[in-house]
């Protein structure tokens, strides 16, 4: 995936002398970490202003930390995605920092696996509401920065981060496929609505990653959702074969031209 990325980055920012989104504005949730983290990254290292937003602010604002120290610029913005006033939040913070958004990268989620014959209530409605909600909400109160007429009009998309299991359901995920199958339908909607806006809309379908949703549930880890602890991970999972931890890609400071001799480093395995 590393390889892939270093590839990506490689083509758009050889062919924008200044960064692909030089001077644009993102929101990125769940970006504390993993795909999130990776994502602040490389939007920042094209030249975007990123708003890193996490349930773990303090999270959230070492990632901010690390893009300011390679020459970006970046705010934490710290909440619930699921919570109802967090869109209003984020978006104000945003508008009232840089004054626009041009981007909303909506990745926040997390795994609560059960069997589909053992899948209680409230595992079914809390993913629906982390991953089809709140995404759908975010970009609602989005449409005043995004849905802009005139010819001079910006940059500006949305990505929804879905999954293959959406694509073709999994074992143990009848909530998470269910939901991810629904962020497609979402997307496909905005697009048909805000593509007369100049607005694109896209789903990434991610497949198997390394991350801690993937990892040994034995493990450990969890997260605080709606005061429940929910463990997170798959009961015995093996670890992934040893590979280069990580790779590196130069940050590009906007206005410069040129590429800072610091660089972004980007985890071969991510988490969400």
């Amino acid at each position: 995936m590393a390889d892939r990325l270093a590839q990506v980055s490689g083509h758009l920012s050889n062919t924008y002398g200044r960064g692909l989104l030089a001077g644009e504005v993102a929101i990125i949730t769940g970006a504390a970490q993993g795909i999130g983290r990776s994502a602040a990254l490389l939007f920042a290292k094209e030249g975007a202003k990123v708003v890193v937003s996490d349930l773990d602010e303090k999270k959230a604002q070492i990632v901010v930390d690390e893009i300011k120290a390679l020459g970006g610029d970046a705010i934490a913005v710290g909440g619930d995605v699921g919570a109802d006033d967090f869109p209003k939040k984020v978006i104000d913070a945003t508008i009232q920092k840089y004054g626009k958004l041009n981007h909303i990268v909506n990745n926040a989620g997390f795994t609560y696996d059960r069997m589909l014959h053992t899948l209680p209530d409230d595992a079914w409605d809390v993913i629906q509401k982390i991953h089809v909600r709140a995404p759908f909400r975010l970009i609602r109160a989005a449409a005043p920065y995004m849905r802009i007429k005139g010819e001079n009009r910006e940059n500006r998309s949305i990505t929804n981060v879905s999954s293959t299991s959406g694509l073709h359901g999994n074992v143990g995920q009848a909530n998470y496929a269910a939901a991810k199958a629904a962020v497609i339908g979402l997307t496909k909607t905005t697009a048909k609505e805000w593509g007369p806006f100049g607005v694109r809309a896209n789903t990434i379908a991610f497949g198997f990653i390394t991350t801690r949703l993937t990892a040994a549930k034995e493990g450990g880890e969890t997260i605080i959702i709606d005061g429940k602890t929910v463990a997170l991970g798959i009961p015995g999972a093996k670890p992934p074969p040893q590979q280069s931890d990580a790779k590196t890609y130069p940050l590009h400071t906007e206005g410069s031209g040129k590429f800072i001799n610091q660089s972004v480093n980007i985890p071969r395995a991510v988490s969400t």
